[in-house]
């Protein structure tokens, strides 16, 4: 008897712990295997460190997020200096907020989810379309890549340069404009995130894909869905992530017409 618990022991084990978990209700958490959930001190830390730590661990870590560079990237920049000051306080909850102009900064999962899905090595360039409040494209850039990004409306893409200066993040070239026709004399990019969503895939944006390269948008009008999609040689592969809800994409994407 001793034998047989000795070499079926651990199976037993789990299976009682099931058991008990299920009884008991409690919440059945897979252990996250070569992941620490005991942050290092970062070497120049931004005020409310404790709560960007808290937002990587329960929201971020707890749901899978597991590449080093993006939780380093969300632990290091500061949401709350992204959002309006009447919401700084929420900046590190688990939702999106308002930043005017009928635009929103993600939520942070879904910021941390589309930039893990590029599987960036530090090394590219990437393109993004839809500044916003420019929290994404910090958060790219923590990651080590050169950003290039497009923002429609003046007034937050100035205020996002603002942003970018003011703490000091590097290697993110901003314009305002449409985006809907990329950047053509920067292309062609290794990566290419919008954060606004198209009813279609704006082929310009396609075009400008490296080989290799990969581009992740929300696509959709009312019910969208967050796609990847990767330039092989065989074609563009298409891969559909998860529901998501953007605000659409404006200006040429929805008219059809080149901006003035």
């Amino acid at each position: 008897m001793l034998d047989v618990v000795g070499e079926h022991g651990g199976v037993l084990v789990a299976i009682l712990a099931l058991f008990l978990i299920t009884l008991l209700g409690l919440p059945f958490v897979l252990p996250m295997t070569g992941m620490s959930m005991k942050f290092e001190p970062l070497v120049h830390p931004y005020p409310r460190q404790s709560e960007r730590d808290h937002m990587v661990r329960e929201q971020l870590l707890a749901r899978g997020i597991s590449d080093q560079a993006v939780l380093r990237a969300m632990r290091e920049v500061p949401r709350h200096e992204f959002v309006p000051a009447d919401d700084a306080a929420e900046a590190y909850d688990d939702h999106p907020l308002p930043i005017g102009y009928g635009q929103t900064i993600s939520q942070p999962y879904i910021v941390a989810y589309m930039t893990e899905a590029l599987r960036l090595n530090g090394r590219e360039r990437v393109l993004e379309i839809g500044t916003g409040s420019g929290y994404q494209a910090a958060v790219l850039a923590k990651v080590g890549v050169r950003v290039f990004t497009i923002e429609i409306v003046e007034e937050l893409a100035e205020r996002a340069r603002q942003t970018f200066d003011r703490l000091g993040i590097p290697h993110i070239i901003s314009r305002a404009g449409d985006g809907y026709q990329g950047w053509p004399e920067e292309a062609p990019f290794d990566a290419i995130i919008l954060t606004a969503a198209p009813e279609q895939i704006p082929q310009p944006l396609l075009d400008q894909l490296a080989p290799g390269g990969r581009m992740i948008l929300p696509l959709g009008k009312t019910l969208q869905k967050l796609i990847i999609l990767t330039n092989t040689p065989a074609g563009v592969q298409r891969k559909e992530l998860l529901p998501v809800a953007f605000v659409p994409m404006t200006g040429e994407a929805q008219t059809g017409l080149p901006s003035q």
